[in-house]
């Protein structure tokens, strides 16, 4: 099948395109930067240099690239984030996600695409109340942490969009926090490197829940979307749901760091901010169980705590 991947290049985009040339699809893998071609290249798979912002010319590729499937994964999350100014940091990737999945999705219209798979995230989507894992099925948060409006408010755009257009099958794949290569909790990244300067505490009593997924496991469900699955949402995280208490106390003792400091909420969202300290006490986790149904994959790191050891070792 003929794959059009639009941030190919990213940390999921380094893991998918390989897999999806092993999967015997033919990969064209966008970047927006002309010295990244050469790797796209060296995976396999054919290069196109495309601001996906620029509708004319998204239309004109995918006119020309003529895919079966779109992957959208173009995001501008490259390291020094700063969390306590969500809506600003996240202004880039906010517009990749309205304009330009407004963009693909006029292309890919226009080209006849069958289908379109979406990255959205499932660690900030859903409802603060209620059980601490959540099904695709779930309310989802109606009020967001101030600061973080319009960066939610374009998540939701973008899965209202992909899952409502006629004539595509729409597919919002909701991934877990990420880890391991290329990611800012992997070997070398900015949140493990706050992990060993005990700069990453656990706030208040620590009982927000995390869902996290290997970066190279959320790939494989993205290549397992290519051929399976009904249109609609589908979580992929881990099998094991964790509140921040519990896993990044392991995190630390995995990569020969100190525990991490304790510190009361009101210090939390001092130091660290309102989403923050929002994500380490109230988030909710998710449940991976349609996935694995629907999509026939399953994590091959079942749990993080496997998978942190083995970034450790790698």
């Amino acid at each position: 099948m003929r794959v059009l991947v639009t941030g190919a290049t990213g940390a999921i985009g380094a893991q998918l395109v390989p897999q999806l040339i092993d999967a015997g699809h033919t990969v064209v893998g966008t970047t927006t930067s002309e010295a990244k071609t050469a790797r796209l290249r060296e995976a396999g798979a054919e290069p196109l240099v495309l601001d996906v912002l620029d509708a004319t010319a998204v239309r004109e590729a995918v006119a020309r690239v003529r895919p079966e499937v779109i992957i959208h994964e173009a995001t501008a999350l490259a390291g020094n984030l700063d969390i306590r100014k969500l809506d600003q940091s996240f202004a880039l990737t906010n517009r990749l996600r309205t304009e330009g999945t407004d963009n693909i999705l006029a292309a890919a219209t226009a080209a006849g695409v069958r289908r379109v798979i979406a990255q959205s995230f499932a660690a900030v989507v859903y409802a603060r109340t209620g059980g601490p894992v959540k099904t695709e099925e779930d309310p989802l948060d109606t009020t967001p942490v101030p600061g973080s409006e319009q960066t939610m408010a374009a998540i939701r755009h973008l899965e209202d969009t992909v899952t409502s257009t006629p004539g595509v099958e729409g597919v919002v794949l909701r991934y877990g926090g990420f880890y391991g290569p290329g990611t800012s909790l992997g070997s070398g990244g900015e949140q493990v490197e706050m992990v060993r300067k005990r700069q990453f505490p656990v706030i208040g009593d620590g009982g927000g829940v995390w869902s996290l997924i290997h970066v190279a496991d959320a790939a494989r469900a993205t290549v397992a979307a290519v051929d399976h699955g009904a249109p609609g949402i589908y979580n992929i995280v881990d099998d094991e749901p964790a509140r921040t208490s519990e896993w990044l106390p392991v995190l630390a003792r995995t990569v020969g760091a100190k525990q991490p400091m304790r510190v009361p909420r009101w210090v939390g969202t001092l130091l660290a901010g309102k989403f923050a300290t929002a994500l380490s006490t109230e988030a909710r986790g998710a449940s991976n169980a349609k996935a694995k149904l629907e999509l026939d994959w399953k994590p091959q790191h079942a749990s993080w705590r496997d998978g942190f050891t083995e970034m450790v070792r790698g």
